[in-house]
């Protein structure tokens, strides 16, 4: 009866984690730019004398689906996002560069261009960017950043800077345990010629009709692990009695 007990022990772990998966996406169908994570389950063969007949099942995110999502009009001009197959080069709280569709910007105190979690959005050299003091901004749809300077008598723009914008593969795209999505390709990204779009903002592309069928579908998938390890018992039990009984 082990074999039974082990194998749907471990087929209810594994649906826990698929749940948890699902709940997350599920959970950020409000969050714009937020791309779902896929999940899927296989079998996993254990290898060695005497275990050839034992299968367990493991769940795994092979990847992560990156269709754009349905398009939100704010009216912000520090609501930015990329057309085609474009990203936004921001600085993760590693350091590191992530990558997004698009981002709700703001100026903070000092001066720096952050999104709304803090992260630095990053210039074509790939810098933080830093604004002075100004009347008012506009992003062009190249990502030129173009301000008014406070002590300006007119209100003629300057030019400041450029938003770091590349169209990687979408295969060397990877999605971290943070959240983050980051390039992992051998080449470098150069700045792409793509355009941006002001005032609006990507939303997240989480289907919740499918997300809540799935749901259901893992709860119905975890149920019936927990019915094998009870009938497993059971089974267990009847044999110590049959045994007793000899």
């Amino acid at each position: 009866m082990d074999r039974m007990l082990y194998i749907s022990m471990s087929g209810a772990k594994e649906v826990m984690l698929s749940q948890a998966n699902n709940a997350n996406n599920l959970a950020n169908a409000n969050t714009d730019g937020f791309k779902q994570d896929f999940n899927q389950f296989r079998a996993q063969h254990m290898e060695g004398p005497g275990w050839h007949t034992r299968t367990y099942s493991m769940d795994e995110r092979p990847a992560t689906d990156f269709t754009p999502g349905a398009v939100k009009v704010t009216g912000r001009e520090l609501d930015v996002m990329t057309q085609a197959d474009g990203f936004i080069g921001i600085m993760a709280p590693d350091g590191e560069e992530a990558l997004v569709r698009s981002a709700s910007m703001i100026v903070t105190e000092l001066g720096d261009l952050v999104d709304v979690k803090g992260n630095p959005i990053l210039n074509e050299g790939g810098a933080p960017i830093n604004i002075p003091p100004a009347k008012a901004i506009e992003i062009g749809d190249d990502g030129t950043i173009s301000f008014v300077p406070a002590d300006s008598p007119n209100n003629l723009m300057v030019v400041l800077d450029q938003i770091r914008m590349v169209q990687p593969d979408i295969k060397d795209l990877e999605k971290g345990l943070d959240g983050y999505i980051r390039h992992t390709g051998d080449a470098a990204l150069d700045q792409a010629p793509i355009k941006m779009t002001s005032g609006a903002l990507e939303t997240s592309n989480v289907n919740t009709v499918q997300s809540l069928t799935n749901m259901i579908e893992l709860s119905r998938k975890y149920e019936m692990q927990i019915k094998m390890m009870s009938t497993a018992k059971t089974m267990a039990q009847k044999s110590d009695a049959l045994v007793k009984l000899t």
